[in-house]
């Protein structure tokens, strides 16, 4: 198993796919990762060599902010928001959602499962 950015990537896939696993690397960046490591983005995980693996840790390390680093950023950002009390901060304050979505219905991801309405069931006559 290869492990790049502190990240296992696992064996049986692409190499296009499996690079995305590491966060903040999606397709467009998986390839364009793969293409200045000079690696076949068709070819497995399995079938890379190790100077094939170490050119792709090589690009991701310099070029990119990866996992913990980046989770970090975000995480400040949103902190930042939330402390200079803008309408995205609060919105990130209350669990609510950030974007401009509807809230009246829908929006159970971010709000729960509170206030839904319960299945009334019919008496039977005996």
């Amino acid at each position: 198993m290869a492990r790049i950015a502190g990240v296992d990537i696992p064996r049986n896939k692409k190499v296009g796919i499996a690079i995305t696993y590491i966060y903040g690397i999606g397709r467009s960046n998986g390839a364009e990762v793969l293409r200045k490591a000079q690696v076949n983005p068709d070819s497995r995980v399995r079938d890379l060599t190790e100077e094939e693996v170490a050119r792709i840790r090589e690009v991701v390390d310099r070029e990119y902010r990866v996992e913990g680093d980046l989770r970090r950023e975000v995480q400040l950002n949103i902190k930042r928001l939330m402390d200079i009390g803008c309408y995205r901060g609060l919105r990130h304050r209350r669990g609510m959602p950030v974007r401009g979505q509807r809230t009246r219905t829908n929006a159970r991801t971010r709000r729960g499962r509170r206030g839904q309405a319960i299945g009334i069931k019919k008496k039977t006559r005996k």
